[in-house]
C-alpha cells in the first residue's frame, strides 16, 4: 500500500472552482511516474465512480458528466496528482479520492469532502 495524501477540499458555492491534490511524499519519482492515476468519487448513498485517469504517458479520460468541467494532471517533480473542478454544482458534492495503480493494485487516498453548497 502506497501512502497518499489528499488536500484541497472545503466548501464551495455553485458556480465555483476547486483544486485537489494528492501526493506520494514516500515514492522516490521514478516509481511515481509508472503507476496509472485517477480520481474517484463517492456521492452519499451511492457507489464510489471513477471521474478521470491519466496514464503513465500522460493519457487522460474523463466520465461524461466531469468532462470538460474537470482536468486531472500531475507533476512528477512534486509526486502530486491534481483534480482542477470548475463549474461545480451541488450534485458534485461528495468525498472524493485519489488512486494508484500498478499491476492490477491499487492503492487510496484518504478521501476529501467536497461540499457544494449556497
Amino acid at each position: 500500500q502506497v501512502q497518499l495524501v489528499e488536500s484541497g477540499g472545503g466548501l464551495v458555492q455553485p458556480g465555483g472552482s476547486l483544486r485537489l491534490s494528492c501526493r506520494a511524499p514516500r515514492m522516490i519519482t521514478s516509481v511515481f511516474t509508472m503507476y496509472t492515476k485517477a480520481w474517484y468519487r463517492q456521492r452519499p448513498g451511492k457507489q464510489r465512480e471513477l471521474l478521470a485517469r491519466i496514464t503513465n504517458d500522460g493519457t487522460t479520460t474523463y466520465t461524461a458528466s466531469v468532462q470538460g468541467r474537470f482536468t486531472v494532471s500531475r507533476d512528477n517533480s512534486k509526486k502530486t496528482l491534481n483534480l482542477q473542478m470548475r463549474s461545480l454544482q451541488p450534485d458534485d458534492t461528495a468525498v472524493y479520492y485519489c488512486n494508484f495503480n500498478l499491476d492490477g493494485r491499487d492503492s487510496w487516498g484518504q478521501g476529501t469532502q467536497v461540499t457544494v453548497s449556497s
